[in-house]
């Protein structure tokens, strides 16, 4: 709950295994699983094919993601979050809630 990523389970299982050494990947899997029943964490998958964990919020944010490194990038825009809303309202709807992902390259000019 300390981290501020985005870790995998083996992510996970590394920096749990400096506090017990005989944790085992099982534990982490069975324990991150209710984790996730409870809402305690949300599953994110940002297209890597390794399922992420990220500490349940209340408070909204989107998300930018390096397909170069992997990094992946919190962030709240207001002018977005506007202009879904109005998307939304054009076409007839009334947004109830949404998830944006971003995914780029860092621009080294």
């Amino acid at each position: 709950s300390k981290s501020h990523d985005h870790p995998d389970a083996n992510l996970v299982f590394k920096r749990s295994s400096k506090i017990d050494s005989q944790i085992s990947m099982a534990t982490i899997y069975r324990t991150m699983k209710l984790f996730e029943d409870a809402s305690i964490v949300l599953v994110r998958d940002f297209g890597d094919g390794r399922s992420r964990y990220e500490v349940y919020s209340n408070e909204h944010h989107d998300h930018l993601i390096d397909t170069e490194s992997g990094e992946v990038i919190e962030f709240v825009n207001d002018e977005i979050e506007k202009l879904q809303n109005v998307v939304a309202k054009k076409l007839g709807y009334k947004l109830t809630g949404h998830k944006l992902e971003l995914y780029g390259k860092k621009d080294r000019k």
